[in-house]
C-alpha cells in the first residue's frame, strides 16, 4: 500500500476551532435562556433563546460573513421548538423534542453499519483526505463500523438521560445536570475517537512501512 504520509490536524487547532463554535452555539444559547427565565418566565427564555439566534444570523448578514446551512436549520428547528414551547407552556417539552431527533440520528448510526456504510467514515472525509487504498483496508473498514456503533450509543445515552432528567428534575437542575453529562460522555468519546483513529493510522504505517 502506497499513499503519502496523511496528517491529521493537530488536537490544539481542532480546540481552537470547536470551542468558540461550542461556546456559540451550545453554552451560550442556555445561558441566554436561563437567564431570561429567572427575570421574564418561561415564554420569555423562549423568545430570547430564538431571538439570540436570529440576532447571530443578523450579525452575520451586516458583517458580510458566510452563514452556514446549519445554522440556517438551527434557526428554523429553535423556532419551531419555541413555537411548541409557547403552545404547550412546557419547557419539557422544548427541551425534549431536539433529544427524539437524536434518537433518530442515533438509529441511523446503526443502521449505517448494519449497511457497511458507516456514517462516522463520511463525516470523517469531510475534514480528512483517505486515500481510497486506505479506505478499503480490513482494519480501517472495522474501526470506522466501531467507532460509529460508539457514536450511535453515546447519542442515544445522551438523548436517554436527558429525558430521563426533563422528566424528573426541575429546569435548574436538568440544565446543570444535563450539560454536564453530554460535556463529560461526548469529551471522552470524541477523545477516544482521536487518539484511536491516530493509532489506526499509525499501526498502518509500521505494517506497510
Amino acid at each position: 500500500m502506497n499513499h503519502p504520509p496523511i496528517q491529521l490536524p493537530r488536537l490544539a487547532a481542532l480546540a481552537r476551532q470547536a470551542v468558540p463554535k461550542l461556546l456559540e452555539g451550545v453554552v451560550a444559547p442556555l445561558a441566554v435562556f436561563y437567564a431570561a427565565l429567572t427575570v421574564l418566565g418561561l415564554k420569555g427564555a423562549l423568545a430570547a433563546a430564538v431571538g439570540y439566534v436570529y440576532l447571530g444570523l443578523i450579525y452575520r448578514l451586516v458583517r458580510r460573513i458566510r452563514i452556514p446551512a446549519t445554522m440556517i436549520l438551527a434557526a428554523i428547528a429553535i423556532t419551531a421548538r419555541a413555537a411548541v414551547g409557547f403552545w404547550t407552556g412546557s419547557w419539557v417539552i422544548y427541551f425534549i423534542q431536539p433529544e427524539l431527533g437524536t434518537i433518530c440520528i442515533s438509529m441511523a448510526f446503526l443502521a449505517s453499519v448494519r449497511f457497511n456504510r458507516p456514517l462516522v467514515q463520511k463525516l470523517t472525509l469531510d475534514y480528512i483526505h483517505l486515500p481510497s487504498a486506505v479506505l478499503r483496508h480490513e482494519r480501517v473498514r472495522r474501526f470506522f463500523a466501531r467507532i460509529t456503533l460508539l457514536w450511535a450509543f453515546v447519542l442515544l445515552a445522551n438523548s436517554t438521560v436527558s429525558i430521563w432528567l426533563a422528566l424528573h428534575e426541575s429546569l435548574g437542575t436538568f440544565m446543570l445536570l444535563r450539560t454536564s453529562a453530554v460535556a463529560v460522555m461526548s469529551g471522552l468519546a470524541i477523545t477516544f475517537s482521536i487518539f484511536a483513529f491516530k493509532r489506526l493510522l499509525h499501526r498502518l504505517h509500521i505494517a506497510h512501512a
